[in-house]
């Protein structure tokens, strides 16, 4: 027996009783006389001493040679510390000890092993395995573990079943890029690896299985970012006999089970926010509601009172900044650059103080007097104290920058609070998005989403006016869960894939068998996906998804620590009939 206790649980209590511990050496401190060393493991940390009066001296002598990340085993009995330490669990107590065995020696760690440590992202992502004895590392993984488990219950109560769906699938054109993976055994043909289990979930539901769910590992082949990975996991569900509202009311009480029983936080509502209103108030399809900086449009406002910047521009738009009129020239200045940047890339902004005494200050005084720019701050909602911050341009690329610049200022007065929760569903998303470099629609969410019923006539006549029966779920500014009532006859299906550009051929040769699957009486259907990456990392009060993710990629899309991917020999080539060219 290598422990009879973990290095997390002696206390007081247990006084005088003799105890086997194991784990790693944390720290060695030698004042001559006395040995003290950190002993831990993945339950928390326990203080060993090694008394030169009542430790035999050869376990002293082998304690002084134990260095940083030895794995050790003692043995020894709880006595009370002399000098406490409040600030850990096992604070009251020491192990006198009288037994120490090396079970391995270690190098010493590229990076120290503690809460703060001296590594930077790629070291200790070369060394993941250190990484993970981290406690703050450690805790994300215990975290993403609890609220997994939370999900399987909540749904599993809820009736559905959890079924494991293929990962060699055939590759569609729709969507991202896929990772394909070579036959061996069908000589130039190949597999794709799923961006996710779309069609098998809907065959499930033909099937008859009414409710699923899987916990998925999917894969894109997209350019990386904070928040995306190559290989990402979703919680996957279908139900079959259902409209948006029952898909709706099903996930909003997972979410609020999982806010509770994870993070003790009680959601009072799911607000519903259209498309249209997200873009037009917020800038954009996945809002912040945590703090308010709604959008003011200010066209009838601002143009025709001879400042030319507003009056050639397609939008005038702006937001008020709480309690921030008294911002400095400096600080105003570092705004504009901001807005300047190309993360940005607006040309300026246009900024008002509205003065606690009832007056205005200006960037464009010139041109607005005070009655007008009374009017600017009472379309914008301000208050006496705030600043107003205006931009103008093409409509599309202005709110886009002013939707920046808002998280901006929300991140510089700590507004985005990660202890707050603040979901809401944005539905009614439009069904197709025209593409000038090809001419054609693209389906904005993918092409087995239904359209609402009332816009089915608009197919034939207008289809970018048609709205998509779909719906996404955000929390705290992050898309977090999205999906959709299902196409699930034929007709209806052959019109959409039509629009997208399909021959019958193509749509034949890339989905006839979930075309075939309709005939044999699909029920109607629908579900979501939620990125359980992104919600772990929000329910854990980040937005980096990386240190929730055991074996993370880095931003090359690299694991650095087995340095995949990498070349593969030239006989594995051609048992895969491939070649390679490196021209």
């Amino acid at each position: 027996m290598y422990r009879s206790h973990n290095n997390g649980e002696l206390r007081l209590e247990h006084e005088g009783m003799e105890v086997l511990l194991s784990g790693w050496v944390q720290k060695v401190r030698d004042k001559g006389f006395m040995v003290w060393v950190d002993l831990r493991d993945r339950y928390g940390i326990t203080q060993l001493i090694f008394d030169g009066e009542r430790t035999d001296s050869e376990i002293v002598d082998k304690a002084r040679s134990l260095g940083r990340e030895f794995v050790i085993q003692i043995k020894g009995k709880v006595i009370e510390r002399e000098a406490k330490n409040d600030q850990m669990p096992t604070g009251n107590i020491e192990i006198l000890v009288s037994e120490l065995n090396i079970l391995n020696e270690a190098k010493v760690p590229p990076f120290t092993i503690e809460n703060e440590t001296d590594g930077g992202d790629e070291l200790r992502m070369k060394y993941r395995y250190l990484d993970i004895r981290r406690k703050p590392v450690r805790d994300n993984l215990i975290f993403r573990s609890n609220v997994t488990m939370e999900v399987r219950n909540y749904l599993s109560k809820e009736g559905f079943i959890d079924v494991e769906t293929p990962y060699l699938i055939k590759s569609t054109p729709e969507g991202a890029r896929d990772f394909v993976v070579p036959s061996r055994m069908n000589e130039g043909q190949f597999y794709a690896l799923p961006q996710s289990p779309q069609t098998f979930k809907q065959l499930l539901m033909v099937g008859g299985l009414d409710k699923y769910f899987q916990i998925v590992k999917c894969f894109r082949d997209e350019d990386l970012r904070a928040d995306r990975q190559p290989e990402f996991t979703q919680i996957d569900c279908e139900m079959a006999f259902v409209e948006q509202e029952d898909i709706l009311n099903t996930f909003e009480g997972l979410v609020r089970h999982l806010l509770k029983e994870i993070n003790g936080v009680k959601v009072a509502d799911f607000p519903r926010m259209s498309y249209e209103e997200a873009i037009k108030t917020y800038g954009n399809d996945k809002p912040d509601i945590r703090f308010d900086m709604k959008f003011g449009e200010l066209n009838n406002l601002a143009q025709g009172k001879g400042f030319g910047v507003f009056d050639s521009q397609e939008l005038v738009v702006g937001i008020a900044v709480p309690g921030c009129s008294e911002f400095s020239r400096k600080q105003l200045d570092q705004i504009i650059d901001f807005v300047k940047t190309p993360q940005v890339g607006a040309k300026g902004l246009v900024w008002v103080k509205c003065n606690k005494d009832g007056s205005f200050k200006s960037s464009v005084d010139k041109f607005f007097d005070q009655e007008q720019l009374k009017s600017w701050s009472e379309e914008l909602g301000a208050s006496a104290g705030d600043l107003l911050l205006v931009m103008a341009g093409e409509a599309d690329k202005t709110r886009t920058q002013l939707s920046t610049l808002r998280m901006e200022m929300a991140e510089q007065l700590g507004l985005r609070k990660p202890d707050e929760f603040a979901p809401l569903w944005v539905v009614d998303f439009p069904l197709l998005e025209w593409d000038e470099d090809t001419k054609r629609y693209h389906a904005m969410h993918h092409p087995f989403t239904s359209p609402k019923p009332e816009d089915l006539e608009l197919l034939d006549t207008n289809p970018g006016k048609v709205r998509a029966n779909a719906y996404d779920m955000v929390l705290n500014g992050n898309e977090i869960g999205g999906g959709s009532i299902r196409i699930f006859d034929k007709e209806t299906q052959s019109r959409m894939f039509d629009l997208l550009g399909f021959s019958k051929e193509e749509a034949q040769e890339q989905f006839g068998f979930l075309m075939n699957a309709f005939e044999y009486g699909a029920p109607p259907h629908g579900g979501l996906a939620f990125g359980l990456d992104r919600l772990v990392a929000i329910m854990g009060g980040q937005e980096t998804i990386r240190d929730f993710i055991a074996f993370p990629k880095n931003n090359s899309g690299r694991d650095v620590m087995i340095e995949a991917p990498s070349m593969i020999d030239e006989d594995q080539l051609k048992e895969l009939h491939l070649k390679l060219n490196l021209k």
